[in-house]
């Protein structure tokens, strides 16, 4: 079998089951999208102009008045919040991130309130933001987001991901009836996003999107939104994000990877899924079903229970296992501690799932010996 760059570097092969994730770079890009990052990669121009123009190509897919190419979400929700901040205004901007004496408080539901690698709170501390949570973890109000607003709310944030507590939470258009009342800056961080229009058609001013996520583009992100807060998010570079700036070469990748991108594309239905799933519970100890994607996107997923009496090893050591051999097979560990890990297709390349059901087989015969 043909190694890839990363064992020619002495690295384990990979096989990706737990989806788009920055532990594992990602997600992979098209040939064609890299072609044209390296032709970018070896020509020079205006980065200004650069910056201009893509975001006027990433409008195109996105029906926003204006676009700015990011590093990554991440830093899409800094530059967002260092926008609410200062309203690009040129003092406050190189006064960031220290936002003192500016209104700074960033209002967000508890629930939303994640860690997708890192505090999504660092984010916005690092964009000078000081957050506010409303409701409870598992419940929110109307009443609580309308008194959370004070003089010194800078914007109020939405965060839409599968890492969000998907119960009793507010909606979309809760945020942006109290945005529009108190005449405040509607944030909302799509990072995993696959739907480009949503967001912007429902109101809000700035929607940070992840490139190398849904879009399968080389390292980058964008903010999409009103003019008046793009050109504030565009006057960081002159500020925090000058420390986040993006390559020309992959701002390039992001437009052309838009462009080979197709909403709805083509992903594994369930019942495509079921006979792998029947493998795997033909398996002593593992017993598999499909799940939905847990933030109601139209994406399908393998479960698999660990019987941990039957099988002599829990959900944590079956998927430490999967990670430990000689092939690294990662999987969905959210929920280890009930005995469940899940299977991601959307990442496994053709025959790496009958490699996955393999290494299954092999960790429950040895399981007892």
């Amino acid at each position: 079998m043909t190694q890839n760059i990363y064992q020619q570097l002495g690295l384990k092969q990979v096989i990706n089951a737990c989806g788009k994730m920055t532990i594992l770079g990602v997600s992979s890009v098209a040939p064609e999208v890299m072609q044209a990052t390296a032709r970018a990669a070896s020509a020079f121009v205006e980065i200004d102009r650069l910056v201009d123009r893509t975001g006027e190509l990433v409008s195109r897919y996105t029906g926003a008045q204006d676009s700015y190419v990011t590093s990554c979400a991440s830093a899409g929700i800094a530059i967002a919040v260092a926008a609410a901040i200062t309203h690009g205004e040129q003092a406050s901007v190189a006064q960031m991130p220290d936002s003192t004496g500016l209104a700074n408080q960033i209002v967000m539901l508890r629930g939303h309130n994640v860690d997708y690698g890192a505090p999504i709170t660092s984010a916005i501390r690092l964009g000078g933001g000081r957050v506010v949570e409303v409701g409870s973890s598992n419940l929110a109000a109307r009443w609580q987001l309308e008194s959370a607003v004070n003089d010194n709310t800078a914007a109020l944030l939405f965060v839409k991901s599968h890492h969000c507590v998907q119960k009793g939470m507010l909606t979309i258009e809760d945020f942006v009836a109290v945005a529009r009342t108190h005449g405040l800056p509607l944030i909302v961080d799509a990072a995993a996003e696959e739907d480009l229009h949503s967001w912007v058609a429902s109101g809000a001013d700035m929607v940070i999107y992840s490139g190398a996520k849904a879009f399968n583009a080389p390292t980058s992100g964008f903010i999409t939104g009103k003019k008046t807060w793009i050109a504030a998010c565009k006057a960081q570079h002159h500020g925090i994000a000058r420390a986040m700036k993006i390559g020309k070469e992959n701002m390039v990748g992001l437009v052309y990877a838009l462009e080979n991108y197709h909403q709805g594309q083509s992903t594994l239905s369930a019942e495509q899924l079921q006979p792998i799933a029947g493998a795997i519970s033909a398996i002593r100890g593992l017993y598999a079903d499909i799940e939905q994607d847990e933030a109601g996107r139209a994406i399908w997923r393998i479960r698999v229970r660990v019987n941990a009496q039957e099988l002599g090893l829990d959900a944590r050591g079956v998927e430490a296992q999967l990670r430990g051999g000689d092939i690294a097979i990662y999987a969905r560990r959210y929920h280890l501690d009930q005995g469940v890990f899940s299977l991601d297709p959307r990442t496994v390349a053709e025959g790496e799932m009958a490699l996955i059901v393999a290494r299954l087989q092999e960790i429950a015969d040895h399981a007892t010996d």
